[in-house]
């Protein structure tokens, strides 16, 4: 049994970062992410007057915290590189901090829909004003006295939710958040630990999360688990062939992340959790994966919000099942780095699966033959990443075309993934 042990889970890491920032007195994060997208999240905070060390010196960061009334309108444009939730939490972070900032990125995150943030941050009180195209990057963010709302998230969106937390959170004011399918939580999460009063409860079929005011944030002191959606990628590969079997430890089992773990049950993989724990709020344990012949499966919205990340591995799975699996309620994936179910389908068909676009997913039918090609990755670290893990299966030939891709996410994938083919 090989065992691979993946970076730090990413959305931990952006909002420890976020948070202590914000917090009076020194926050500790231990086993922090140190790819592209937290980077920054790094560099917008020091814009914007915090002290955040350099990433790539240390896995533990110690973040002296100016408090929610300390941060400074930056003379430059706050640049977020290709990180959608660099961008979209901290606009809810400028808008509660009363202070402003123009939002900026590469050219994937400026074609990506901002709205659905501006919309509620507006109707708190900040303004939004659109620089470029309508809805997309660059704009600015203006931030000032916020008022209360209740919000109805228009679908599954744990950035939409966060933003809007974290505005009130900073700028001392109380909101409701309603969700129809629960999204991912780590804001709460580490809002509580900071101490912020917190609360989130089933009102008939919806979710309702709701945040009283404070004055300050306390620090913390966090250890980042395994980033679930680079362990499924090593998960696979076992269950693929490409070798007998792999441990993933110290992994995030955070219930609103690991839909991935339902799905592969249904499909009949042989995937274990051992040593069960709590760290820093957050449950995690080593995941166990062994080669498995798998069955198709259909999916739909209820469980999507848990595995958004991990559905294009999906799809590779699928492509060698035996028989034909449907992937519905992914809508999402169409405004992600790249149109993610366009991507995917498009990868599967170049190698030789047949596969099919739906409006909010696809269709892949499973087939034995080997797989080969050329795949166009759109510069999207998951699109990367998934097609060469199905590359890694015994008796397939399948190149993408930018592997530098994957720095985003997992600096050392193709480290880890070479450890696996040496043990074929």
């Amino acid at each position: 049994m090989i065992e691979i042990r993946v970076p730090g889970d990413k959305s931990i890491s952006h909002r420890a970062l976020m948070i202590g920032a914000l917090a009076n007195g020194t926050t500790r994060v231990r086993d922090i992410l140190t790819a592209a997208d937290v980077r920054s999240t790094a560099s917008v905070l020091r814009s914007l007057g915090a002290t955040v060390p350099d990433l790539l010196a240390s896995r533990e960061v110690l973040v002296d915290g100016v408090g929610v009334r300390g941060f400074r309108s930056p003379d430059d444009m706050l640049d977020c590189g290709n990180s959608g939730t660099t961008c979209r939490l901290m606009m809810g972070v400028i808008a509660g901090a009363r202070v402003a900032g123009t939002f900026t990125g590469d050219a994937s995150l400026r074609s990506r829909p901002m709205r659905r943030i501006t919309d509620p941050l507006q109707q708190m009180g900040a303004r939004a004003i659109e620089l470029g195209e309508a809805g997309k990057l660059p704009i600015r963010i203006e931030g000032g006295d916020l008022r209360s709302i209740r919000y109805e998230l228009p679908h599954a969106s744990a950035q939409i939710k966060s933003a809007i937390l974290l505005a009130a959170a900073v700028n001392g004011v109380a909101v409701e958040v309603v969700e129809q399918v629960r999204s991912r939580d780590h804001t709460e999460r580490m809002l509580g630990a900071a101490g912020v009063p917190i609360a989130t409860e089933a009102k008939g079929d919806r979710i309702v999360v709701t945040l009283s005011p404070v004055d300050r944030l306390e620090a913390l002191d966090v250890i980042v688990p395994g980033d679930f959606s680079s362990a499924a990628f090593f998960l696979a590969a076992a269950l693929l062939g490409a070798c007998d079997a792999v441990r993933v430890p110290d992994v995030c089992l955070n219930d609103t992340r690991t839909g991935m773990l339902r799905v592969l049950e249904m499909m009949g993989a042989d995937v274990s959790i051992e040593n069960p724990r709590t760290v820093s709020g957050e449950p995690i344990g080593d995941v166990i994966a062994r080669h498995s012949e798998l069955r198709p499966v259909s999916i739909g919205a209820e469980i999507v919000p848990s595995m958004v990340d991990e559905i294009p591995m999906l799809a590779m799975l699928a492509a060698r099942a035996d028989g034909e699996t449907t992937i519905r309620g992914a809508g999402e994936l169409r405004v992600k780095e790249t149109d993610r179910i366009r991507a995917v389908v498009e990868g599967l068909r170049t190698i030789g699966v047949d596969a099919d676009e739906l409006e909010d997913g696809m269709v892949v039918q499973g087939t034995t033959r080997p797989l080969k090609g050329l795949v166009k990755t759109y510069a999207d670290h998951r699109i990367a990443m998934c097609f060469a893990i199905l590359g890694a299966q015994p008796g397939n030939g399948i190149v993408v075309d930018d592997p530098a891709a994957v720095d985003i996410s997992f600096p050392t994938f193709w480290t880890s993934l070479e450890r696996i083919r040496a043990a074929a």
